[in-house]
């Protein structure tokens, strides 16, 4: 099973995109070690020849709407920092789907969501 970082960066390499993980492991942090993100919210850079740098937040789907909380509200002053400095930033929420409507098959894919300014601020 892959996680959605995993999933992210397979998804992003297949657009011919160049990546890293920027997320780290922390082993002194809290009592049994912490991931911690970039500046406190990026898991992923990407290069993207149309977009530019683009921070990404990986996540399922199941945890989209705590991690947006997180970036609107604990990490704004450091996404609309990023903003500022011409870098772009993207939430990607992996969940199944169905492949055919009314079908059994599924397949992943992600809900990917382009952080603003505006949403931030508003």
């Amino acid at each position: 099973m892959l996680s959605a970082t995993q999933r992210t960066l397979r998804a992003l390499r297949a657009q011919g995109r160049i990546c890293a993980v920027v997320e780290r492991w922390n082993p002194y942090a809290g009592p049994h070690g912490v991931r911690q993100d970039l500046f406190g919210w990026i898991d992923i850079i990407a290069l993207d020849p149309e977009k530019g740098i683009v921070a990404i937040q990986s996540t399922t789907g199941n945890a989209f709407r705590k991690h947006l909380n997180k970036i609107k509200q604990d990490c704004a002053e450091n996404v609309l920092e990023w903003l500022h400095c011409g870098g772009k930033a993207e939430l990607w929420a992996w969940r199944k789907v169905k492949l055919k409507r009314g079908g059994k098959a599924e397949v992943w894919r992600p809900r990917i969501v382009e952080i603003t300014e505006k949403m931030l601020v508003s």
